[in-house]
């Protein structure tokens, strides 16, 4: 079984670009973010790490799973989010990874495609995603007909039952 393609996100550059996410409110952007990505990386198949700048914090690089093909990570002190998506990639790739990089960034596309990677830019990639929405709504819920007739409860059981039932209802 071949491994599944790897999509390094770049987490704020696609926020900017996501129509539907107020950015004033980061943390509920976040939680958008991950929720759409999480949907569609299940049902395109594909391994995901979606990575956040945390360089002004103190901490350490933090890793979120969200199952076995989904992660979050926040950059570490000093370091941004390119960084780690530049030294993700490099690893990936070396391990013979097909590796995607989704960022509009111009200063990582160079280090991106020098690594082997591809590069898909952030507002192409959040149209992929709507795109594929479309698709599921329209598949899985579809149009919902109701049947012609009515199912009632005196259908389905015996004049016996029923008359019993009229006599209970009746008093």
């Amino acid at each position: 079984m071949s491994k599944r393609a790897y999509y390094l996100i770049d987490g704020y550059n696609l926020i900017h670009v996501w129509q539907e996410i107020n950015i004033e409110d980061l943390a509920t952007a976040r939680e958008i973010l991950i929720r759409n990505l999480t949907e569609y990386g299940a049902y395109e198949k594909f391994e995901m790490a979606v990575v956040f700048d945390a360089g002004q914090s103190e901490e350490d690089e933090r890793v979120e799973e969200y199952g076995n093909f989904f992660r979050v990570i926040y950059s570490g002190f000093g370091e941004t989010a390119d960084s780690v998506i530049e030294r993700l990639a490099y690893e990936l790739v070396r391990k013979k990874r097909e590796v995607h990089v989704v960022s509009s960034d111009a200063a990582i596309e160079t280090v991106i495609l020098g690594a082997g990677a591809y590069r898909h830019p952030s507002r192409e990639f959040y149209r992929a995603v709507k795109r594929a929405k479309q698709h599921l709504r329209k598949e899985y819920l579809g149009n919902v007909t109701l049947p012609v007739i009515r199912n009632e409860v005196g259908d389905r059981i015996s004049d016996d039952v029923f008359a019993k039932l009229d006599k209970l209802r009746k008093g």
